[in-house]
């Protein structure tokens, strides 16, 4: 089998913790080329992981690096006019979320990807973090009656509900179908820096969602709990996940697997997503985080912004 030839434009903190450590795991992939802005940080990745080529300019990549596929891991500012590029020249993407700073423009992205007959993922890596698997497969093919999402993370951030709370609602999605309704509140001095944001919201096939995003706490936590059919299901992202029936309590957590050494692009989900986005490509599978439906992800955040007071993602 031929293997995919791989680029990853944007060398930042992220790339280092979650995708070059699997990008080196790979078997069936060529490290074609990596690109940053930084002339000297570019040249040291290349040599350091491996990438046959390096680029400072997009331009260059595009025209002279002849990948398959492009990881975008730069600011979400950039997303936009990169992923744009990268799939009117014929190159297959998995760009980190969010997509794009606007709805509008991710709606355009999902239309030239459609277009072009290229996958675009997105990177909702906790679609495929176990403890997120594992609480899935506990209600099968059902939806749980409630869903409770919170994720809370000291210091606030330029639009710091978007870029916090946006994976617990893809989650919610995930877990509870398509909202239909919402009530939604929100804290702040300066609205494009919230400390807090709470909704609630009603699915179409009869869930109740609750979603927090708080800013003035303590340490960072992420956390899932779900009730229905008979069970309560809590997550404790990344690290277990407890099941309680009528009859027992049972839990499983990370920390024995690989004997002990248990690491974050695994329990995150990082890896696997790579791994599917790979596989959409050499097997034609699909992900399941393509962007003709990571989009609504983004839609129903816009809304919740918006009925919370803050500055919605529409131009």
């Amino acid at each position: 089998m031929k293997k995919v030839r791989i680029g990853l434009i944007g060398l930042g903190s992220f790339a280092h913790i979650a995708r070059l450590p699997v990008l080196v795991e790979l078997d069936n992939i060529e490290l074609a080329a990596c690109m940053s802005r930084s002339k000297e940080k570019v040249k040291t990745i290349a040599k350091k992981y491996g990438f046959q080529e390096w680029f400072t300019e997009l331009t260059d990549f595009i025209n002279k690096s002849n990948v398959d596929a492009a990881i975008v891991c730069t600011p979400k500012q950039t997303h936009y006019e990169i992923v744009m590029k990268l799939l009117n020249n014929g190159i297959n993407v998995f760009c980190e979320k969010p997509m794009a700073m606007f709805i509008k423009e991710a709606e355009e992205m999902v239309e030239c990807a459609e277009k072009n007959n290229l996958i675009l993922m997105i990177g909702f890596n906790r679609r495929y973090a176990p403890v997120y698997e594992w609480a899935k497969k506990e209600f099968e093919d059902k939806r749980p009656d409630i869903c409770i999402a919170l994720k809370n993370r000291p210091g606030t951030e330029y639009r710091a509900t978007m870029e916090n709370a946006i994976h617990m609602v893809d989650l919610m999605r995930f877990f509870c179908g398509e909202c239909i309704e919402i009530k939604a509140y929100s804290k702040f001095d300066d609205p494009y820096y919230e400390t807090n944001a709470a909704a609630l919201l009603r699915f179409d096939e009869g869930t109740f969602g609750f979603l927090l995003g708080n800013r003035t706490c303590g340490q960072w936590m992420e956390r899932v709990e779900l009730y229905g059919d008979g069970k309560t299901v809590i997550v404790n992202c990344p690290d277990s996940i407890t099941v309680i029936d009528k009859e027992r309590e049972s839990s499983i957590h990370l920390t024995p697997l690989n004997f002990g050494w248990a690491r974050l692009i695994d329990k995150m989900g990082f890896k696997q997503e790579l791994e599917a986005f790979i596989k959409s490509l050499t097997e034609n599978e699909k992900p399941r985080n393509l962007a003709s439906d990571s989009i609504k992800t983004h839609i129903l955040l816009n809304e919740v912004l918006k009925v919370a007071g803050l500055p919605p993602l529409e131009e």
